[in-house]
């Protein structure tokens, strides 16, 4: 049985092709997005990678770079087929090939659709990477004369100023490291041998011990919330955003798929091929999905079947020999 059965003549045809052409160079512009967004994500990741605790995080920007050129180049081929389908002589050197690039476009859907679940999904070995990666900037801030390190307070100065933030999980946990440079430090002095890991903290949080003082307000420079948290609203709020779009484009793909497919089939069904005015039907399966599931899995299982006998064989004759 015939899924999605669908009536054609030749100016239902040719308002299909129109139409999946345009819907196909749509989705060119939106395969741009996507990598745009992926390059966007990479460069925002790479500004503070001083912070983070390993290179995987870079793994979704880079995917997201590979799907967005692939889907470019996806589509701007399915565009050229369409665009050939308005000319049945032209047309001809697609059928071919068509079943294959049409089963190559479901995978891709698929694969589309996984990359905007990980969107979703990535928030949570960030939010590892970056707990881990803080600590160790925190624990290497004072090291401005190491190299691999000499940048590391600037980029931990300028972070927790961009996000208003202080610390780690909150501003205390600079009270457990030294966060001054050796240099700077007079270790013979008694304060210093007493305070192993000096910091400005004695009475901060008392508003008496100080003239004119209010450790709540906001223009005071210690921000009440750790920077995990805030670089992890930020960067997941931006994955959030690429994953729904990602999820978009998904959907745009599998439009355009399912229409690159009632092209072909409407145009393999013409009652007269000689005659392109000739009424079609055109189809999204054949068959229902249960029987065209049925048939794949047919299909595997004899091409499983036949490399067995293939191996047999060869073991036989090298029996014989």
């Amino acid at each position: 049985m015939v899924l999605m059965l669908v009536k054609f003549d030749l100016k239902k045809r040719v308002k299909l092709a129109q139409t999946v052409w345009f819907m196909y160079w749509f989705a060119v512009m939106a395969g741009v997005l996507v990598f745009s967004m992926g390059l966007f994500f990479k460069i925002e990741l790479r500004k503070r990678s001083e912070l983070m605790d390993n290179n995987e995080s870079h793994f979704l920007p880079n995917l997201l770079i590979l799907m967005g050129l692939i889907t470019c180049g996806i589509n701007a081929f399915g565009g050229k087929i369409c665009y050939d389908s308005l000319d049945p002589n032209k047309f001809v050197k697609w059928k071919s090939m068509l079943k294959s690039f049409l089963v190559l476009c479901v995978v891709f859907n698929g694969l589309l659709l996984l990359t905007a679940l990980m969107c979703f999904l990535m928030r949570i070995p960030l939010q590892f990477t970056l707990a881990e990666g803080l600590k160790n900037g925190m624990r290497y801030y004072k090291d401005t004369d190491t190299p691999g390190r000499c940048y590391m307070k600037r980029t931990l100065d300028l972070t927790q100023m961009e996000f208003r933030c202080c610390g780690n999980d909150n501003y205390r946990d600079w009270f457990e490291i030294q966060w001054v440079s050796n240099r700077y430090l007079d270790f013979g002095a008694k304060e210093v041998k007493d305070s192993p890991r000096p910091c400005i903290q004695n009475q901060m949080t008392n508003n008496t011990a100080h003239y004119s003082y209010d450790h709540y307000t906001e223009e005071l420079n210690v921000w009440k919330h750790g920077c995990r948290d805030a670089m992890l609203s930020y960067y997941g709020g931006m994955m959030n955003t690429i994953g729904a779009l990602v999820l978009l484009v998904t959907i745009l793909e599998v439009a355009v798929t399912i229409g690159l497919q009632y092209v072909n089939s409407s145009l393999s069904t013409l009652a007269n091929p000689e005659d392109p005015e000739s009424e079609s039907e055109g189809w999204i399966l054949e068959k229902t999905v249960k029987e065209t599931f049925t048939d794949i899995m047919a299909t595997m299982k004899s091409m499983g079947k036949g490399t067995k006998v293939e191996e047999g064989g060869e073991a036989a004759v090298a029996t014989v020999s």
